[in-house]
């Protein structure tokens, strides 16, 4: 059990990179996905691209009307910061799990349905490896969680842990 607890606290902190490299991309625009002419800090909205051109099928008159929104742009890089450090901290990951799992499956339903499998695809898989991380104290061997949790914060609030 010791060797899958370690590979459940690596994989935690893949899928944390993964959400704060997205956020370190679109904040500076780091030239992968997003050039730096189209940064965030060089005024350039980090959901407007995607939203207005990269969403499809039954919701995506919804989603495209979101294009360009301030508030949507806040709560997005927020959940991208957020969840990337929580999931490499390993700290506060009931909160971060349900964040992500919000995060995935409103993109899940931008694109759907998915072009490449009548049902399923990665936004699915990452909502269900959210929802691990939230429900369960899996995948924290790695972290500072058992620090995390005697804080005096967390005590006062344990919906934190």
């Amino acid at each position: 059990m010791k060797k899958a607890e370690k590979l459940l606290s690596v994989l935690r902190i893949v899928i944390g990179f993964v959400f704060l490299w997205a956020f370190f991309d679109k904040l500076f625009g780091l030239g992968f996905d997003t050039a730096p002419t189209k940064s965030w800090l060089s005024g350039t909205s980090p959901t407007a691209g995607f939203l207005k051109f990269g969403t499809h099928g039954f919701f995506s008159t919804f989603f495209q009307n979101l294009a360009g929104s301030v508030s949507v742009d806040i709560l997005f890089m927020a959940g991208l910061f957020g969840v990337g450090i929580a999931f490499i901290l390993g700290i506060s990951l009931r909160i971060a799990g349900y964040c992500g799992a919000l995060m995935v499956f409103l993109i899940y339903l931008s694109l759907f349905p998915p072009q490449h499998n009548p049902l399923i695809d990665e936004h699915v898989v990452y909502f269900f490896l959210f929802l691990l991380y939230a429900k369960t104290e899996i995948g924290r061997k790695i972290s500072l969680y058992n620090w995390w949790k005697k804080t005096k914060l967390v005590k006062r609030f344990p919906i934190l842990k």
